[in-house]
């Protein structure tokens, strides 16, 4: 009897003793997640509350951000140092909370699989290929904006005309939601791989690349939405990290696709009009 009794404290002490270091990593993992959204809706509010003293009035009644155009003596490549951290900050702040779910279900599946010790670097790594893949659209944009905001400035006539492209921008937008295509690229992302078999660096790195593509297909329509309505702008980029969340969180993610879609058509059409009034 006493053998027994000794057999099972030492199987509970074992059992607890292994449990502690997951519940650790767990709540580590908690930490640096909410760590990340904090650090990055700071950094952006901060850089948002900079651009907004330095915003342009242009012809159209519109306000021009200056993300992408250096300051006085500034220069391109100083401006795309200045820009490339803000607009990475954005992406931490707006995908974190889509993007958490997804790095808990890698790191558990490596834990199910004694592989506790990696599951918190293979986390970051996919991480790192995650906002890398963001960060490589924010160059794009940059560019975009870059040469857009030299043509608007030197063509009065076409900056006149964004309010109304705008509102272009977010009607279609709103009736892609509507469409196969937003289904397939919604399913890729869930359909994602998320499993046990990316222990090594660049394995993690390549997972979290595919991840960042899945992720930038199934939310093109509401980037552009978010560039229309202004990059810089706080309450464009809480409805769009808003409806990105909810599309691919809710329980009925279906209803919340179609709804978001009738909330865009209808805020194109009034953009539309009111720019033609």
């Amino acid at each position: 009897m006493l053998r027994l009794i000794t057999a099972a404290g030492g199987r509970t002490s074992r059992a607890t003793h292994g449990a502690s270091p997951l519940r650790a990593g767990r709540r580590a993992f908690v930490v640096v997640a909410a760590l990340m959204f904090a650090a990055g809706a700071v950094a952006t509010v901060v850089g948002c509350a900079s651009m907004a003293t330095r915003a342009q009035p242009m012809p159209g009644a519109w306000m021009a951000s200056m993300a992408a155009m250096g300051m006085c003596g500034q220069g391109a490549s100083g401006a795309l140092f200045a820009f490339v951290p803000m607009w990475l900050a954005m992406m931490v702040a707006m995908m974190s909370p889509t993007l958490a779910p997804v790095l808990w279900r890698h790191r558990s599946a490596l834990e199910r699989t004694g592989a506790s010790a990696q599951a918190n670097r293979s986390a970051a790594m996919v991480a790192l290929g995650y906002f890398a893949v963001w960060t490589a659209l924010g160059l794009v944009v940059f560019a975009f904006a870059a040469v857009a905001g030299e043509a608007l400035v030197q063509q009065p006539a076409w900056s006149r005309a964004v309010p109304a492209f705008a509102g272009v921008v977010v009607t279609f937008a709103g009736a892609l939601q509507f469409s196969a295509w937003k289904r397939h690229r919604l399913a890729c992302w869930h359909a994602a791989p998320c499993g046990d078999d990316a222990r090594g660096a660049s394995v993690a790195w390549r997972r979290g690349v595919r991840l960042g593509l899945h992720c930038n297909a199934a939310c093109a329509n509401l980037t552009a939405v978010l560039l229309a309505l202004g990059a810089m702008d706080l309450r464009a980029m809480a409805f769009v990290t808003a409806a990105i969340t909810a599309e691919r969180l809710a329980p009925r993610g279906a209803c919340v696709v179609e709804g978001l879609g009738v909330v865009l058509v209808g805020s194109g059409a009034f953009m539309i009009g009111q720019a033609a009034a």
